[in-house]
This record gives C-alpha cells, structure tokens and sequence, in this order.
C-alpha cells in the first residue's frame, strides 16, 4: 500500500483510526482532546513500557477495539528515540511495518506532529545547549525518515506548527472552548 500523498487535516479527522506521534513539545495532548470532543474517537495510551518478545502487542490489541480510536503513540517514537538513546529499537522494521498495514486496513492513517525545536534561551550557552539543539535536530531528522518509510504501508499526514488554521486551534484549545491542554481523557 501506498502512503497518500495529499491528505488535508479534515480528511484525516474523517478517518477511523489516527496514530498520534510527534517528538517532545509537539502539542499532543491538546490535538487528542479535540479529537475525543469533536470529533468522538476514543483516545487510548498504550502502556509505556513495550512487551520484551512482542512490542507491537499493546497496539494491535488496541486496533482490534471497534470505532474510532486516536492512539497516543509511541511506536514510531520507539524507532526514533531507542536507537538514538540506546542504540536499538526494541520494535523492528517488519513489526513497524505490521503496524502501518494493520493501521491502514482498519482504515487509519498516522498524524506526524511536529513541533518547533525547544526555546534553549533559558539554558547555559555551553555544552548542553549545542547538545540539546544537536538532540532535537537527530530527533526531528529521525522522526522525518520514520514517517516517510512508514508511508509506503500507510497514510501519513505530516503537521506543521502554523500549517492549518484548524489544526493550529486544535492543539491550542483553551478555556474559551472548555478545555485546556494536558487534560486527561477518560476511556
């Protein structure tokens, strides 16, 4: 299966399972609230720690749920953040691959987050500055290759801060609307 090319956030929304990734700071709390009021998915969080033999098990049980689903995940983040830090991934490529089909045949699509890099005004100038910037270009650069391999098994839609009006509100709802970022959402 192939990736689609052009999918605009409304025909995402429209879609029965979103798989929600994106690097630190990409506001997705905020987007998966707006998803659970507006549009009735239920969000789910799959367990942080991944199953030693199997890492793919918790999402796909999580797939086999019926209606719409909006996963807080953090499988593609697997394949980003473990070799980076750890030097592996605990979920290989076959798995991700997996993964992507199965989101795809239940008529999903992955929402790729991103987010702008961290404002580092505040920290020393020194080492851990350029190593945290030199991070979150690794990250970012990682996140982008991730997405664009998984594209070939799924949609992908890839978000940018400021990329659409409606999305912009989505992960910045506040008070005027009745909810705030970060808020917990009951399952």
């Amino acid at each position: 299966m192939t990736g689609v090319a052009r999918m605009d956030f409304h025909e995402a929304v429209r879609r029965r399972v979103l798989i929600v990734e994106g690097c630190g700071g990409a506001a997705r709390a905020g987007l998966l609230t707006w998803l659970a009021h507006r549009h009735g998915f239920t969000v789910e969080r799959p367990p942080r720690e991944l199953p030693a033999l199997d890492p793919a098990r918790p999402y796909r049980e999580l797939l086999r749920r019926g209606g719409r689903l909006a996963l807080d995940s953090g499988f593609v983040g697997e394949l980003v953040y473990g070799p980076l830090r750890r030097g592996h991934s605990r979920v290989t490529w076959i798995e991700a691959f997996d993964f992507a089909e199965a989101v795809a045949e239940r008529g999903g699509a992955f929402l790729h987050l991103t987010a702008p890099p961290p404002a580092l005004a505040g920290r020393p100038g020194g080492r851990d500055a350029t190593a945290a910037a030199a991070e979150t270009e690794a990250v970012a650069a990682a996140y982008e290759r991730a997405f664009a391999t998984l594209a070939q098994h799924a949609p992908v839609l890839t978000v940018r801060p400021g990329a659409a009006k409606s999305l912009a509100s989505a992960v910045s709802w506040n008070s005027a609307h009745g909810l705030t970022q970060g808020r917990r959402i009951p399952r």
